[in-house]
């Protein structure tokens, strides 16, 4: 029963992420609202609290650009809860300009698509103990625009916002898929979503002036942040979903990935990118 798991959802403090860490409160979950800014992750909590009556909803510090702050975040959380029931890596984010994070990675990757790596990896031992347990990432359609350039995967030579953004969430569809394939048999589930066009605070935050008027000129066509909620909440609850793994929906619906997400050398190329990225020297299946 929801009432007796527990919950993390990166990026908890607005938009999609506050939206469905609301919904999981009022389900009668323990929510944990994992945010890079502590006084927007408690304006978050408050409002969660107010609307759903729920005493169960924490914020934790979590700043995905950052290895140690991954770490620091799971060391406390493992402090606090001996169980992880659902991991929803939905924090996301667009640069106008290229930024390297404080590890030397490129932001676009290091938030969407590095930082949701390792924070999944280093929670798997506690999701195992879990299971049967979930993993949902919230990917992008624009995922479909993007490309895995495996000799220049951090965009040095050439580097465009909304571009790099794309390719971040193709890499987290991919590595999804690769994910899933790994954890079969141990009760661990792995999905993706697609929370459709959305008005957030993505274009907003990008840095750009021309991405805020765009988003803003679009944003009466955009699906508001609690329909695409459903979605995360949808695969991350529904019971006609256990077992399901290595999938990728939309509008509550199975919705096929991109072809390079299938393709397993492509994958496993990636993931062992991935590992030389994050500094990790480990042959483990995971």
């Amino acid at each position: 029963m929801i009432e007796d798991q527990v919950i993390i959802v990166t990026g908890s403090n607005s938009g999609i992420g506050k939206a469905t860490a609301k919904v999981l409160a009022g389900m009668g979950a323990t929510v944990v609202l994992a945010v890079r800014n502590q006084e927007k992750g408690k304006k978050a909590l408050e409002e969660i609290v107010a609307e759903t009556g729920s005493q169960k909803v924490a914020v934790m510090t979590c700043d995905l650009a950052s290895k140690d702050s991954i770490r620091r975040f799971v060391e406390e959380f493992k402090k606090e809860h001996d169980r992880l029931d659902v991991l929803i890596n939905n924090a996301g984010a667009v640069f106008a300009k290229r930024q390297l994070s404080v590890d030397g990675i490129e932001n676009s990757i290091a938030v969407n698509y590095i930082g949701p790596f390792l924070l999944t990896r280093e929670l798997l031992p506690l999701l195992k103990a879990s299971a049967p347990s979930r993993i949902v990432n919230v990917s992008s359609g624009m995922n479909r625009t993007g490309k895995i350039d495996f000799d220049d995967l951090q965009s040095k030579r050439s580097y465009k916002g909304m571009q790099a953004y794309a390719s971040s969430k193709l890499m987290l569809t991919t590595y999804t898929r690769e994910l899933a394939r790994r954890l079969e048999g141990t009760g661990v589930t792995a999905n993706v979503v697609e929370p459709g066009f959305v008005a957030t605070n993505l274009g907003r935050n990008s840095g750009s002036l021309l991405n805020s008027m765009m988003f803003a000129l679009v944003r009466p066509m955009q699906t508001t942040p609690e329909k695409a909620a459903e979605n995360s909440v949808y695969v991350a609850t529904s019971p006609e979903l256990k077992g399901v793994t290595g999938k990728n929906f939309a509008k509550k619906r199975k919705k096929e990935i991109p072809d390079i997400a299938k393709d397993g050398e492509t994958r496993q190329r990636l993931w062992e990118q991935t590992l030389q990225l994050l500094g990790i020297e480990d042959n483990s299946p995971i």
